[in-house]
């Protein structure tokens, strides 16, 4: 009996999507009041919209440090630095150390626009069905699937650099120093760069997802009117 509700639950699954599928797959190239270029165009807006809301927000100072979604925390091997110090009455110091990760990541983000636009001009109408048909994040999944190598090339000399303007450097140095020094412990010593770049990236498509699924879920999201009349669609 399981069995043969599961059966039925995928079937009806499957049904449900072709039906959708044939919805758009069946829409005349010049059918009044929406085409195959306004959804591409849809969805290039709705991308867009996420990254001049949300890509800005995150190049702002605290854009990281202060929002909960995507704050770089330590990573694993040095989540141990951060308890020992804290442990010895060094708390400042370890929160300082963490401050000064997320300040490289807000300075680096700023360099995500124009690769981002150039990957947003390049949806095509067969790319834009697949994305509209999909998950809530469908659309910033296809993004980053054209912008991650490129923006990893373009965040890393850059959060090397604020490493060095913000003395991050100096900081997780003394930081790494003091630790190391404490009696029965192991000796540390992460590649920060790397792991503040590619904790940027997931960061920035984080918020670019919040904003997709917002314009897919909520209609006062959809501030412009082929806004509304492409994401109707998958309503």
């Amino acid at each position: 009996m399981i069995k043969r509700l599961f059966a039925l639950v995928i079937i009806l699954n499957i049904t449900a999507c072709a039906e959708l599928q044939q919805v758009v797959d069946n829409l005349p190239e010049n059918t009044p009041g929406i085409s195959n270029t306004d959804i591409a165009n849809g969805l290039r807006q709705a991308l867009d919209q996420g990254i001049d809301k949300q890509v800005t927000t995150l190049m702002k100072q605290d854009g990281f440090y202060k929002n909960d979604l995507v704050k770089i925390l330590l990573p694993e091997e040095l989540q141990k630095v951060d308890k020992a110090l804290r442990d010895i009455g060094l708390g400042s110091l370890a929160d300082e150390g963490l401050k000064v990760l997320n300040r490289a990541a807000e300075d680096a983000v700023g360099t995500a626009t124009p690769i981002f636009i150039n990957a947003v001009k390049g949806i095509t109408f067969n790319d834009a069905k697949s994305i509209l048909l999909g998950a809530d994040d469908a659309a910033t999944r296809y993004l980053a699937g054209r912008t991650e190598s490129e923006l990893y090339a373009e965040f890393q000399p850059i959060i090397n650099n604020s490493f060095k303007k913000v003395g991050a450097n100096d900081i997780w140095s003394n930081l790494i120093n003091r630790y190391n020094s404490i009696p029965f412990t192991s000796n540390v010593n992460p590649d920060l760069t790397d792991y503040v770049t590619k904790e940027a990236l997931k960061g920035v498509y984080t918020m670019i997802a919040v904003e997709e699924k917002d314009i897919r879920t909520q209609l006062n999201s959809r501030t412009t009117d082929l806004l509304r009349k492409v994401f109707a669609l998958q309503d």
